[in-house]
């Protein structure tokens, strides 16, 4: 039994003289990793906050250029001629639309879109080689004109010779 005893008063002394070193040890690791999860917190909210900042930035850069490109929208739709704006412009600029001595070696026929003409209705002395001085709205590109027949301007498909839209009366 005395061995027992003397088994069990070195145990308890030995084993809080070994155990003590690695929880010292284990704590001291611990409040370096405590340390370093201080600075990852700190770096994770300093990323979230720059990642907010930059898309605020990108918000507001995207706003400014949408207010832009309506900006030039406006300016653009100004300057382009829409369907029917050569009726205002022929009202306030007659002389540009006066008949003039105009005559073609054919009779007035009145025509009327999908109707194939023959070439001589649309040959290079009745297209309109300036429609932007009537403010006539542009054309496709392709083989599409305007043609002069009298007092009305037709759009022609120059290869089919197919009238595609008639202005009646565009003239005065």
């Amino acid at each position: 039994m005395n061995r027992f005893f003397g088994a069990a008063l070195i145990a308890a002394i030995a084993i809080p003289a070994v155990s003590v070193p690695s929880v010292a040890s284990a704590q001291a690791r611990g409040t370096y990793e405590r340390h370093d999860d201080r600075h990852d917190r700190r770096d994770y909210r300093q990323d979230r906050r720059d990642d907010r900042r930059d898309a605020r930035r990108d918000r507001r850069e995207d706003r400014r250029d949408a207010r832009w490109d309506r900006r030039d929208d406006r300016r653009d739709r100004a300057h382009r001629w829409a369907e029917n704006d050569w009726r205002h412009y022929r009202n306030a600029n007659r002389a540009y639309f006066a008949r003039g001595h105009w005559n073609a070696p054919f009779r007035y026929t009145r025509f009327r879109a999908g109707v194939r003409i023959a070439p001589a209705y649309y040959g290079t002395r009745f297209v309109i080689a300036d429609p932007w001085r009537y403010h006539l709205p542009p054309l496709r590109a392709g083989y599409l004109r305007y043609v002069r027949h009298y007092d009305d301007v037709l759009v022609i498909d120059m290869r089919r010779g197919v009238v595609v839209r008639v202005y009646n009366n565009f003239y005065w």
